[in-house]
């Protein structure tokens, strides 16, 4: 993507409303949910998998993992955490709460009283452990990739600073969404950026996507205690769980992954040698190694 087209997108950012009429021009469906109108797609056939994603990015992320379901006879159900990609900009905290609100909603409009197996990137892992631990006999199997919420984080300095009050009111208003979407494909490195680029800016352009984000850093991505709790709670399931964490992760370093392995430690684990944080796009072939046949094998007993 040359500079120019960056700039272009960057200088939309922010700038629109996130109308029916907006709504009508993209794809995917979109359902009025008592949490807030919500963008999701649902396709394929059989035993559904449901997919949440992480900080930032919409449902997008998963257009790879997606096709490798359904072409292996899953149901997928994906869609826009509130507050980014399509779905409504609620006012409010972006807490675990919140998204746990969307995700129960989702599942009682288009699959109520249906198990299911759950799959969550990065942020969307407390709030995947979080729904086990209210709803304890609906999910089949857990998927983590990357997960976000250990204890053990340490948070990089800009972290601290946004989460301050004023100050990183500040920092998002002027840096936060340019600074975020040049550096969201840093770990990326086995397909073509662009179209991930792009998606990503369909979602900066709409009014809100800032307040959102730093509210969900703040209420979510911060709160690691707090999250690491519903992982403690989570296990006490024995919901059969797949971990999957890329050994050159960035933004959820690889040593978290030994706080989540002694909360976890029936969960099978695999780490990814040469991976970063967005490997379900980026190496879609190793996530899809290690997934498909966690979910065929580890069947009801």
């Amino acid at each position: 993507m040359t500079d120019e087209r960056k700039q272009q997108l960057i200088s939309e950012f922010g700038k629109h409303e996130l109308t029916d009429a907006e709504r009508a021009k993209t794809e995917g469906s979109y359902i009025s949910l008592p949490s807030g109108n919500t963008h999701y797609e649902i396709r394929g056939e059989d035993e559904l998998c449901v997919l949440i994603h992480g900080y930032a990015v919409g449902y997008f992320i998963y257009d790879r993992l997606a096709d490798e379901l359904v072409k292996n006879g899953y149901r997928v159900l994906r869609y826009d955490l509130l507050g980014r990609g399509l779905s409504e900009r609620v006012k409010g905290k972006y807490n675990v709460e919140l998204f746990v609100r969307q995700l129960e909603d989702i599942i009682s409009a288009l699959a109520g009283g249906e198990s299911f197996n759950l799959i969550a990137t990065s942020m969307g892992a407390p709030v995947a452990s979080a729904y086990c631990a209210k709803h304890p006999s609906v999910v089949k199997r857990l998927i983590y990739y990357a997960p976000a919420g250990m204890d053990t984080f340490k948070p990089p300095f800009y972290m601290y600073l946004s989460a301050c009050p004023l100050i990183g009111d500040f920092i998002f208003a002027n840096w936060g969404d340019k600074v975020l979407f040049k550096n969201v494909t840093r770990e990326m490195k086995h397909v073509d950026v662009d179209p991930y680029r792009e998606k990503l800016a369909e979602s900066f352009r709409y009014k809100g996507f800032s307040r959102c984000t730093l509210s969900s850093l703040r209420h979510t991505i911060l709160k690691t205690k707090k999250s690491t709790g519903f992982f403690i709670e989570a296990a006490k399931l024995n919901i059969p769980t797949l971990c999957l964490w890329g050994r050159d992760d960035i933004t959820m370093p690889f040593y978290m992954s030994g706080r989540f392995r002694e909360i976890m430690p029936g969960a099978e684990f695999h780490k990814l040698d040469g991976s970063g944080h967005i490997f379900v796009y980026d190496e879609v072939e190793k996530a899809a190694q290690w997934t498909l046949p966690f979910l065929k094998n580890n069947t009801e007993a």
